[in-house]
Parts: structure tokens; sequence; C-alpha cells
């Protein structure tokens, strides 16, 4: 066979492997499901495995919600229909936090929307099922969302919702999306500022630093400080113990304020240090994740040195 063929083929077949294309569900039941949920992350593997670990969490979920394999995930007034016990809500957030974990680290962008907008589903399916939340629902979502205190089902909505918009920008604001999502991120800034690290800092940073309209990077930065250490940029803000543990925080910091600001030195500078720490164990998966991310955005950054 022609030797350009030969490679054609195995670039396509490694493709194939990287987005997904072979990895089927590892069969599990739900106590196996959970002992992958370590607090509010999950401990799978960055890897075909993990990936195959994730689509199995799913399914475990999933089975023991009861899904029909019929339902449309994608519409929201069918999951919002599904009868749900209130004794399962936690495993609906888990549901909800699977698939935005699905669609960010392991689906290719260009064909995550339908995964964000399952979670997105799943997480109002949780607020929802508050009946303290539908009844002010009825007269305006923000007041439903300023009585409401599970903050993984708020957090998992929003980090959804917020990526499903992130491909329409301009159709999400008009559509009053900003408005509902600022609504949620302002409760869980109430509520607890150091779920997942400082998730809800990291949350509202690339908020204001992608808006199509009303984007402030002084508002970005002034959020994005409470999770990294950089006080040239930072002065005396109050910032996440442990943050620095995830490494999220600092490849945010770069590349939705740093990058956008060509701050190109400290971006390399700090993207090089999450490649150098160690993953460790308190956040293996994400952190494994951060690594290989943080090592396409200092590519990229490279360019610019």
């Amino acid at each position: 066979m022609n030797k350009l063929l030969v490679v054609g083929l195995s670039l396509l077949l490694l493709i194939g492997v990287v987005a997904g294309a072979q990895v089927k569900p590892v069969s599990m039941d739900l106590d196996t499901a959970l002992s992958y949920c370590q607090s509010d992350s999950f401990t799978i593997e960055y890897s075909d495995t993990g990936h195959a670990q994730l689509l199995g969490m799913i399914d475990a979920f999933k089975a023991a919600l009861g899904v029909p394999a019929d339902l449309n995930e994608t519409n929201e007034k069918a999951v919002g229909a599904f009868p749900v016990d209130i004794s399962l809500k936690d495993i609906v957030n888990k549901l909800s936090q699977a698939y935005y974990t699905l669609g960010n680290v392991f689906v290719d962008p260009s064909k995550n929307k339908d995964i964000y907008v399952k979670g997105k589903n799943w997480g109002l399916k949780s607020l929802r099922m508050n009946p303290g939340f539908v009844k002010l629902e009825k007269s305006r979502f923000d007041s439903a969302v300023a009585a409401e205190t599970d903050v993984a089902a708020l957090y998992w909505t929003n980090s959804n919702w917020l990526r499903v918009a992130q491909k329409n920008p301009l159709q999400a604001v008009f559509a009053g999306v900003t408005k509902r999502t600022s609504a949620i991120m302002n409760r869980l800034l109430e509520l607890d500022t150091s779920y997942l690290a400082g998730g809800i800092y990291r949350s509202y940073g690339a908020y204001y630093s992608g808006l199509p309209i009303g984007k402030d990077m002084n508002k970005a930065l002034a959020y994005l400080c409470h999770v990294v250490d950089e006080p040239s940029y930072c002065n005396d803000k109050d910032k996440v113990p442990g943050a620095d543990e995830y490494f999220e925080n600092r490849t945010f910091f770069v590349e939705f304020y740093l990058m956008p600001k060509k701050q190109w030195k400290d971006a390399a500078r700090i993207l090089q240090s999450v490649i150098d720490d160690p993953v460790g164990n308190k956040f293996p998966f994400m952190n494994a994740y951060s690594h290989e991310h943080a090592k396409e955005l200092l590519t990229e950054v490279q360019k610019h040195l």
C-alpha cells in the first residue's frame, strides 16, 4: 500500500480515538459511578479509559433515574416533564455535571453543543424539583434563583448554559440568557465561593471576558484575581483557600485575561508553572486535563514572544 495512504489512514484512526469515536461506556452500577465522585469533582482518568468511565457514569445516573432511551434530553420541556423522585436530586445534579465534563474535556468543540444543552436541561430539572423555585419562577426567574440554596444545581446549570451561549453569544444576549446566568452567578457568590476551588470566580471572569456586548476586562480581572496568586495584577484580592491547587484557575487567568490583553510573557510563565507542577491527588482528573490544555495554550502564546 502507498506509504502516504498508510500514514493518512493511521492519522484518521488516531483522530477517531482522540475524538472518542471508538470509546464505549464502561458498564457500571450506581455505587461504582458514585465512587468516582469526590466532593464536588470527578476522579476518573484523563484518557480514553476516563472517557469510557464518564460515559458509564452517565449511563448509570440515567439508569438510576429511570430515563427511557427515547427521552429527548435536548428538549427542555421533555426533561422537565419527566418525573423524578426528590430523593434522586443529587443524581440529577451529577448527571448535569457529567454532561458538562464530557463536553468540556472529551468532545470536540464543534460537536459538543447538544451535550451542554442536555447538561443545562438536567440542571434546570434539578432546580425545578424544588416546588418553591417553580412557584417563584412563574413570576420572575431571578426571584426563584435568589431563594435557591442548591449550589450544585445552580453551578452546573450555569456552567452548561454558559457553554451553550458561547456558541452564539449575540443570540444569547438578545434571548435574555445572560441576564439569567448573571442571576445564577450572583446567587452563587452569596452561597459558596469555594465550590470547585472558586468555580464561580472562574465563571464570572470568563463571562466578562467573552461578552459580545458589555465586555469588561477589569471585571474579568477582579473575579479571576480571587483564584490566582499574582500580586502585580491582583493587589489585595481575597484568595479562595487552596485555589492554586486547581490548575484550571491559572489556565483561565491566562486564557480569559492575559491572552486577550496580550500579556504574553506572563502568560507563558504561568502556563509553564501549570505544566511543571505535579498533578497531585486532590484534583487528579482536571489537573491532568489542565496540563494538556496549558501546553496547547503555551504553543499559541509562544507565537507572540
